[in-house]
């Protein structure tokens, strides 16, 4: 077994957050640089649960209430109100078992509930979820809920390592805490791409495009050398790779910014 190189270690370092390793997920990506993301507990994924049910709830009494106006006011026929009801019946359904799938799948991991409490669902290799996780992952929420107020999920979730429930199993998937992105990060976002010129011939892998914008999400809360060894790091690697000269990627950290800007508009991923 090869001990760790001096620089995967002092990466991790890096990377440490005030999270106990027991509370946290960790992941190495291919460039040796590891990644942290702090686990979701039952109580913050419960408040995020009791969000989403307020709005199911809302949603099917409008539901309700539409289909009755339809039917009082004489709008369907005899057998058509039969129809009505069966409908009904299957929105319903929809709204309380689709729900999730539905908003995980186009919100890349989060329904209101999750956005509002800052919480994501994503991959155990740290990737975004696709749309066959979400559904996979929503296809136990019924057995997860049993026998009362999702006493299985929350007994699963207690007695794993990383409070999955059994739709994270199913899934691979595991809910991790989303900080709230940095002053920082939306200034820069909010800006006109990085003006380098190296820039333009630069396709970024998935892993590093992943690898780059957590940086850019975290910096702010990085202490000043830890934040400029980090981005120094990450865009030698990057650098490196496509021969940059060091003088167009003296400024690191502006060096990133116009990297992801790039790939972001000009969809230049490999």
């Amino acid at each position: 077994m090869h001990a760790p190189s001096s620089d995967a270690v002092f990466q991790a370092i890096v990377w440490r957050s005030p999270v106990p390793p027991d509370e946290k997920l960790i992941i190495e990506t291919p460039e040796q640089t590891f990644l942290e993301f702090p686990l979701a507990g039952v109580g913050s994924r419960s408040l995020a649960l009791a969000i989403d049910t307020l709005l199911q709830g809302g949603a099917g009494i409008l539901l309700a209430i539409a289909a009755g106006i339809v039917s009082f006011a004489g709008f369907l026929p005899q057998m058509g109100k039969q129809w009505g009801y069966a409908l009904l019946i299957l929105v319903l359904f929809l709204v309380e078992f689709g729900y999730f799938a539905f908003f995980e799948a186009i919100w890349n991991g989060q329904t209101p509930g999750k956005r509002w409490i800052h919480l994501r669902v994503i991959q155990d290799s740290g990737r975004p979820i696709g749309v066959q996780q979400a559904i996979l992952r929503n296809l136990l929420r019924i057995v997860d809920s049993l026998p009362v107020f999702y006493a299985a999920g929350i007994i699963t979730s207690l007695i794993s390592p990383q409070s999955k429930r059994l739709g994270d199993y199913l899934a691979g998937t595991v809910v991790v805490h989303e900080e709230p992105l940095t002053k920082d990060w939306l200034l820069w976002r909010a800006r006109t791409a990085s003006p380098l010129n190296t820039v333009q011939d630069v396709t970024l892998t998935a892993s590093e495009l992943q690898l780059v914008e957590a940086f850019l999400e975290r910096r702010a809360s990085f202490e000043p050398v830890v934040r400029s060894s980090m981005a120094r790091q990450v865009a030698e690697k990057i650098g490196n790779r496509w021969s940059i000269p060091e003088e167009e990627r003296k400024d690191s950290e502006k060096f990133l910014e116009g990297l992801v800007e790039k790939c972001r508009n000009g969809r230049r991923l490999e």
